[in-house]
């Protein structure tokens, strides 16, 4: 079956790039693991942070792949022991998460503090101003 697109109008140049984005939405995998929140700390600034109780710094991987921020967790088990718990309410299983960015936006930095991994993502502040265009003679 064909797939319409959103943005066939020919008067919407450029868009192919947000219908692209579109798409990668819907291949983003929403199973809720692990809990996050997303602050707006200004008009520029906005906070990622994961619950990712069990994980330590060298178990965790964080980039960015073209306007996609991705975030995985893998707990690279030392012990090879057998464990038996009586109660498991930590999950500390594999994951991976995916956050599509706008673009201007970028990730200015990550950092773990008590269980909890941070990811600061900024954008520029857009230039709103009216531009002339210089119409050129050719020939």
């Amino acid at each position: 079956m064909a797939r319409s697109r959103i943005f066939a109008s020919p008067a919407l140049v450029g868009f192919e790039a947000i219908e692209r984005m579109l798409e990668d939405l819907e291949n983003i995998s929403s199973d809720g693991y692990p809990p996050y929140n997303i602050e707006r700390l200004s008009e520029t600034e906005f906070s990622i942070a994961l619950a990712v109780a069990g994980f330590a710094r060298n178990d965790l991987d964080v980039r960015v792949e073209g306007h996609r921020l991705v975030v995985s967790g893998d707990i690279q088990d030392d012990q090879q022991v057998e464990r038996v718990f009586l109660h498991q309410g930590i999950a500390g299983r594999r994951f991976m998460r995916s956050f599509l960015l706008a673009a201007g936006f970028e990730v200015v930095r990550a950092w773990l503090t008590k269980g909890i991994l941070h990811i600061a993502v900024a954008c520029p502040v857009p230039d709103t101003k009216p531009r002339k265009i210089d119409i050129e003679i050719d020939g």
